[in-house]
């Protein structure tokens, strides 16, 4: 593959990549493991666009069919596992420097700059439901983390990582708009 192929696998293709690198499975299945892990919750990935990524990493043949392997029950469902051309596209996309380097801005942060062109009293009601829904999502992910710790697996330790750093920005956030 030339270096733009390398360029156009997305977000989305990397998270199935990763997915299959650990078992394979159906899209189906991967939806749902997806679920299970709260992935949209890090990672901007629909279910549709698993399975736009399943085809397209199946045409560049980093993923394959494996033969004669179709899910149990109900409708046919073909399992990918990922090939050693996509585990080494999957690292070599994991060594790209923007991973450390980039400062995607936050929605929140564009409504503050913008926020001095708000309506009287807008501007208190939006920090309010900011803080709200701050609270409310601390107690979630906190629920997650405890969630986590019963878990096994190799992906538990990234995980209570992920977890933890998202609760502390978030606590961050509320501590700041609570000044």
């Amino acid at each position: 593959m030339g270096r733009k192929d390398k360029l156009e696998i997305t977000i989305p293709d990397l998270v199935v990549l990763s997915v299959l690198g650990e078992r394979p499975m159906h899209g189906y299945e991967l939806n749902q493991e997806l679920e299970r892990c709260d992935v949209r919750d890090w990672a901007g990935i629909s279910r549709p666009q698993v399975y736009y990524s399943l085809n397209k990493l199946r045409r560049r043949r980093l993923i394959k069919p494996l033969p004669g392997k179709q899910a149990a029950g109900g409708a046919k469902r073909q399992v990918y596992e990922l090939t050693p051309a996509g585990r080494a596209q999957l690292e070599d996309a994991l060594e790209r420097p923007d991973w450390a380097t980039q400062r995607v801005p936050p929605p929140f942060l564009t409504w503050v700059a913008l926020s001095i062109h708000a309506r009287p009293g807008v501007a208190s009601k939006q920090l309010e439901q900011r803080r709200e829904f701050l609270r409310k999502e601390i107690a979630r992910e906190k629920a997650t983390l405890k969630a986590i710790h019963n878990d096994t697996g190799p992906m538990v330790r990234v995980a209570e990582w992920m977890v933890g750093l998202t609760i502390r920005q978030m606590e961050g956030e509320l501590e700041w708009l609570e000044r």
